[in-house]
């Protein structure tokens, strides 16, 4: 697995880089591991301005992704109707972010429609690293065990696995997949926050990913 802009593992901490940020609903995760992804570490690289979102609730961005990146997402249908757009908006802000980076949003509109707050700068300075290191996104990543938390009617708590073992970085120049063996760490753990603004959407505000979780091994 590795769904990281080579040319920038040597610049953080364990050879790991930056994929989210800060704790979903408490602070930090209490566990300072190594293979732990903070996004917004610093990196040298400048996040770009936030770019401002264009479509209503009524009008979502259209999500395009290029024809060599899937990405799947289990668990889709709770029961619960407000469960499910909970879960529905979660997984087109993780396809936000990639169209993001593999340039199918160039101007981020969807990033910036799907995430608030901390999260969308993370998000931005994680587009940001890919960009600086001329790196895209290919492959395949599945999202599983996702379980949502009702907190209020306009706050949620979201905790999904990630599979990464079959999605990598691909240099954009020369087309090179960097293809690495599948480990414990190709598996991140996802707590996130959710919160719901005037039109309706569930925005991501805060998020923490943990590689190599326990839960979240086969």
């Amino acid at each position: 697995m590795n769904r990281r802009p080579t040319r920038l593992l040597t610049t953080v901490v364990a050879g790991t880089a930056a994929a989210v940020l800060l704790a979903g609903c408490g602070g930090g995760d209490g566990d300072s591991k190594a293979n732990d992804e903070i996004a917004g570490a610093d990196t040298g690289t400048e996040t770009p301005a936030s770019p401002t979102p264009t479509a209503t609730a009524a009008g979502r961005p259209k999500i395009e992704l290029p024809s060599d990146l899937t990405l799947v997402f289990e668990d889709t249908k709770t029961g619960d109707p407000v469960k499910d757009i909970v879960l529905a908006d979660s997984a087109e802000r993780m396809r936000a972010v990639d169209a993001a980076i593999t340039g199918t949003d160039p101007k981020g509109e969807a990033l910036a429609y799907y995430n608030t707050g901390k999260a969308r700068e993370a998000s931005l300075s994680w587009v940001a690293q890919f960009k600086e290191a001329g790196a895209t996104l290919t492959g395949q990543a599945r999202y599983y065990d996702r379980k949502v938390t009702l907190r209020s009617g306009t706050s949620a708590a979201l905790i999904f696995c990630a599979d990464e073992s079959k999605g990598f970085s691909k240099d954009k120049k020369t087309q090179k997949i960097a293809k690495t063996p599948v480990t414990k760490n190709s598996y991140v753990l996802y707590n996130t926050r959710l919160d719901k603004n005037s039109d309706g959407v569930w925005q991501t505000s805060q998020i923490i990913s943990t590689r190599g979780a326990a839960q979240c091994q086969p």
